[in-house]
């Protein structure tokens, strides 16, 4: 009688929501049993439910699963003050350069000696800083290591972001260099903008440093502090969509001037994960699994595809992280390394983007999508696994 009383639809949104919620209540108890991490187990859980038919399309949980999307990124952005980023020491900075160019390097040598698509120079070094912020639930803030990953992974998503904003704009409008030039000098713009935004509120609060605790009190009962970050967040959200760039970048951004100016606030960031890991973000995690169709496994081309460049991916970040040796130390290297690579969703981005330009196969975008889930489970399993080890 469901039918009857709401559209079809609406009847697809309510299971959706159904398998989600026990999805949600499960996960973590499947991921203890299981041993993997709960963002893998998520992803498992959204394949398996999507095989099973029990997610349909719905542009509803689309939207909800790329607020959480948006929100993670938020949350990585924390993890970053902006101070403490422009105070690196040089040495460090320079290594994270040598790193990211041989990234690049590296891709470029494997495009050419394998006579592969040249989208294949961008996919292979692409990096997100999205599923590497989870990382310090288990880490901590005091990771040496981690923290270092998460100074070059912003460098380094910054160049895969401007790289794809540039792709984007040249695969979607052909070889319009107009279209092309507008949304280079929008991206500019906006991190001119916020270079600025930077100074000014750097001034401001030097000068009123009462505005802090005015705009976010010590202690509110009206949650203020939470409201002003949500009003942030959801601002940025809206002006990157506007100017049709990187809604991630822009969350991101937003969440490090958070951490930036409002470090007197010192459960803000605890107080707002713990509604992002508890609800958005699962979701995020649960869509991205139900993207992937599980028949394609039984694919050979896929799975050599699949398998290839996950084992290329994680070998050249690795292999590029030996810069840090001196640094870091053998073990922890490799944990840089692998930190690196989960590149979830931009890489499915500029998978999707490939497809529908046609420069890459079904069987290719395929093998992408699931190069992305393999990495992602594989990278945090490895890395929760070498660090049990007390020596390397």
């Amino acid at each position: 009688m469901l039918h009857n009383v709401i559209d079809a639809q609406a009847a697809t949104d309510l299971q959706i929501l159904l398998v989600v919620a026990g999805c949600l209540l499960t996960s973590p108890y499947i991921a203890k049993f299981l041993k993997l991490p709960l963002s893998a187990t998520e992803i498992i859980l959204g394949s398996l439910i999507g095989f099973l038919g029990f997610i349909g399309e719905s542009e509803n949980f689309k939207l909800l699963a790329n607020a959480g999307f948006y929100y993670l990124m938020f949350i990585a952005g924390m993890e970053i003050n902006l101070k403490t980023f422009l105070n690196t020491e040089k040495t460090l900075l320079n290594k994270a350069f040598i790193y990211i160019a041989s990234l690049y390097l590296f891709s470029i040598l494997a495009v050419e000696s394998m006579n592969i698509s040249y989208i294949f120079v961008i996919i292979i070094p692409i990096m997100s800083v999205g599923l590497l912020s989870t990382l310090y639930r288990d880490f901590g803030k005091n990771c040496n290591w981690l923290n270092i990953s998460m100074i070059v992974a912003t460098l380094a998503e910054v160049v895969s972001i401007v790289l794809l904003t540039i792709t984007a704009a040249f695969l979607g409008q052909g070889t319009d260099l107009f279209s092309l030039t507008q949304n280079l000098l929008y991206l500019v713009g906006f991190l001119a903008l916020c270079i600025f935004g930077f100074k000014f509120l750097e001034v401001l609060f030097w000068w009123y440093p009462q505005l802090k605790t005015i705009l976010m009190p010590w202690q509110d009962h009206n949650e203020k502090d939470i409201r002003f970050c949500m009003a942030i967040f959801i601002a940025i959200v809206a002006i990157m969509i506007y100017f049709k760039l990187e809604v991630a970048l822009g969350a991101f951004i937003a969440g490090s001037f958070i951490a930036t100016f409002f470090d007197h606030k010192k459960d803000l960031e605890h107080k707002l994960s713990s509604f992002g890991y508890g609800f958005l973000i699962p979701i995020f995690f649960i869509y991205i699994g139900s993207s992937f169709k599980l028949e394609k496994l039984l694919n050979p081309e896929v799975l050599i595809i699949a398998f290839s460049l996950t084992a290329f991916m994680i070998f050249v970040r690795i292999a590029s992280a030996m810069v840090f040796l001196k640094n870091l130390g053998l073990k922890n290297t490799f944990l840089f390394g692998l930190s690196h690579s989960m590149p979830l969703t931009l890489l499915i981005a500029i998978a999707t983007l490939s497809l529908g330009a046609k420069i890459i196969s079904e069987e290719i975008y395929s093998g992408l999508v699931l190069t992305a889930l393999l990495e992602a489970i594989l990278a945090i399993s490895l890395i929760k696994f070498i660090n049990n080890f007390k020596r390397l």
